[in-house]
């Protein structure tokens, strides 16, 4: 996410974002064909809309339209709903029945979707291997910083009992697989705040707005924007309306198109065949343009407006990217949508899954060529083939650590591929997959994201004024006047001066890049006062979230100091740990007040999905017209490979995405 205000018409330059509407001005324009659907309704601007593209301008297929509303629903060619037998298999296993009898598999990855496609299979009678590139863990994006598990990870924090997200953090209540298989497993879950809670879990929004150095809580930001709202530029017609009521305001005219709007105020799904054939001609309609053309070019937004809508509601990163992908994202989980979270960090679902097949697992086995027999290509022909023989060869190669590298090939009749394209891209494939399916290995797009955590010794943005008094005299009578007064010292002499504060963490480095970069600014806001939720800022942090729970018999916690994407996480992996840190602490205290530098521990972890050896990127995220050009190939099978994982789903970043895509592959497996 960048946030610079590229409004320079002037000097005839292309920023990212008139570059963008510029390659999707020149696309063929989209217009619904008279036989398959209405027009959408005009855009909610005072601007006029765009002109209509003339009659032999055609956009996607509309059967290709309806192919990818089918996929993004999750029903089958008829619209039947398939959710509900997935459901049935996740809980009872594959249909009784085989076609050849048991198979050999082999599961290339360990993160969610392979786990579930293993235990799946393995309970079916198959026999099962899977193959996991990472010599520590299972799990993928699923990764919890904590002590033990199933990798015996060490210590992460000062706190031995603390443990923070680097992955999957939020659990989505309207996802009914996920659900389903936190009960199947036992695993206890309780809410996450995605919004901050009074002492009694009423919604609050207490937490921070702090942009263009303007600093409000997001009710009253609800209650009267217009400080904030002013201070990006915007025209007087939004002065007064909050950034996501303005969103809102351009959505709704196309969440029309599958959905309508009850007596109480609240949407309500149209019928399933209805509901496709809205989605689809939502597709066609807008599958080839960026969220940025759609806010501009068909809403009427300014870019100012645009500006604001990007900062405070987190789209900055997404507006060169798919409007359909984004719009997704904001109609499948509604304002009302409840959140979870798993006690004792979202990893233990895939300690629980791995529980399930960890006699088939072999850690440290990265796929580096893979051979398959496909018995009905023509010209399919290799040199390991024979009748009744394997129909896939893999090798595979160890890390070497602590070691020699070891090489090893495995054969089977089938494999499932759920490691990210981003990865599949590194693997020799013989002979080639179809054009079609190595264009949407080539060309999916996978997108950066950084995660910076830091521990704090006790839970400060839970405090009123009567505690930081309290605690900050602890420290040195007087403290607390200091803080109000702007007449602490700024040589870093009271990071992690709380009493509470274990020593030894603070290293030196952190201290001179700390004193470096402190904030000359000596304001102090006053006390948070929340619960959980996050606060947003248009400075390097970007978005900060907190603890919804404390940890069972600890009075500290650890915040997501900085989560960011796209420019601005990659500025952030520049940084090594004693630079990052200081200043991620330095990003909080831009927000939340000085003071809270007595409290870090000088413990932080760090999370860049782009630099991960296993991931290749944080999730994938369809560009424009890939939904009708792409989708259709990312999951389909190539003979005896079947492919899953949350990319090949139309829910990517999403658990469910992946248990959808495992059921789908083990079905395939099976029945085949």
């Amino acid at each position: 996410m960048t946030e610079d205000h590229q409004v320079d018409a002037g000097n005839g330059g292309l920023t990212r974002r008139t570059l963008t509407t510029a390659a999707g001005t020149t696309a063929a324009a989209t217009v619904l064909s008279a036989g398959s659907a209405a027009a959408l309704p005009a855009p909610a601007s005072p601007r006029a809309p765009a002109p209509a593209a003339p009659s032999s301008a055609r956009g996607p297929d509309f059967d290709r339209c309806l192919a990818a509303a089918r996929a993004l629903l999750v029903v089958d060619s008829a619209d039947r709903p398939l959710v509900p037998g997935y459901q049935r298999v996740l809980k009872d296993g594959l249909p009784r029945g085989r076609a050849g009898g048991p198979k050999s598999v082999l599961v290339i990855g360990a993160g969610p979707a392979g786990l579930v496609t293993a235990w799946l299979l393995k309970r079916a009678g198959h026999r099962v291997t899977v193959l996991e590139a990472n010599g520590n863990r299972a799990g993928g994006r699923i990764k919890t910083f904590r002590r033990g598990g199933h990798e015996k990870a060490a210590q992460p924090f000062a706190d031995p009992r603390q443990y923070a997200e680097a992955g999957a953090m939020r659990l989505p209540g309207s996802h009914p697989l996920v659900m389903d298989l936190i009960g199947q497993l036992g695993l206890k879950k309780r809410p996450f705040y995605y919004v901050d809670v009074d002492a009694d879990g009423r919604p609050a929004s207490h937490t921070w707005i702090h942009v263009n150095g303007i600093r409000v809580r997001r009710a009253d930001y609800a209650r009267a924007p217009r400080r904030v709202n002013r201070s990006f530029g915007v025209p007087r017609a939004h002065w007064d309306t909050p950034a996501a009521a303005i969103l809102r305001s351009v959505l709704d005219p196309v969440r029309d198109e599958f959905s309508t709007v009850g007596p109480d105020g609240k949407r309500v799904d149209k019928p399933l065949p209805e509901r496709v054939r809205g989605w689809a001609r939502v597709i066609q309609r807008f599958g080839d343009w960026s969220m940025f053309r759609f806010l501009t070019e068909h809403a009427g937004l300014d870019e100012r407006t645009v500006d604001l809508i990007g900062t405070v509601e987190n789209l900055t990163s997404r507006l060169p990217l798919s409007f359909v992908h984004s719009f997704i994202g904001s109609s499948l989980i509604s304002p009302d949508t409840a959140f979870w979270e798993l006690e004792g960090g979202t990893a233990v679902l895939p300690d629980a899954l791995l529980a399930k097949v960890r006699d088939t697992v072999r850690f440290d086995r990265r796929v580096t060529r893979i051979e398959y027999y496909d018995p009905g290509r023509a010209g399919g022909d290799t040199a390991h083939v024979h009748a009744k023989g394997p129909h896939v060869w893999v090798d595979t190669v160890s890390e070497g650590r602590g070691g020699p590298v070891v090489r090893e090939q495995f054969t089977a009749d089938a494999a499932v591929v759920t490691v990210p394209f981003s990865g599949l891209r590194h693997v020799q494939v013989s002979p080639l997959m179809s054009y079609t399916k190595r264009r949407a290995i080539t060309e999916l797009h996978y997108d950066c994201a950084t995660k910076v955590l830091l521990e704090f010794s006790r839970r400060w943005w839970e405090f009123d004024e009567s505690d930081w008094k309290r605690e900050l005299n602890r420290v040195d009578p007087g403290l607390y006047d200091a803080y109000r007064t702007g007449r602490t010292p700024g040589d870093g002499r009271l990071l992690g001066a709380h009493p509470s504060v274990p020593r030894g963490h603070i290293t030196p480095g952190q201290r001179v890049h700390y004193a470096a970069n402190r904030a000359v600014t000596r304001d102090q806001p006053e006390a948070a006062g929340v619960i959980g939720g996050g606060s947003v800022s248009d400075n390097a942090n970007r978005f900060m979230y907190h603890p919804s729970h404390p940890v069972p018999g600890s009075a500290g916690g650890v915040v997501l100091a900085s989560y960011s994407w796209a420019d601005d996480a990659l500025r952030w992996d520049s940084l090594d740990d004693d630079a990052r840190y200081p200043h991620a602490l330095c990003g909080l205290q831009e927000v939340y007040g000085q003071r809270i530098e007595v409290f870090y521990t000088g413990a932080g972890r760090t999370q860049s999905w782009l630099r991960d050896p296993y991931a290749y990127g944080e999730a994938s995220v369809l560009l424009p017209g890939q939904h009708t050009e792409l989708l259709p190939s990312i999951p389909a099978p190539e003979g005896p490979l079947h492919f899953a994982g949350d990319h090949t789903s139309v829910k990517p970043a999403w658990i469910e995405g992946a248990l959808e895509s495992a059921v789908r592959a083990a079905l395939e497996v099976h029945t085949a």
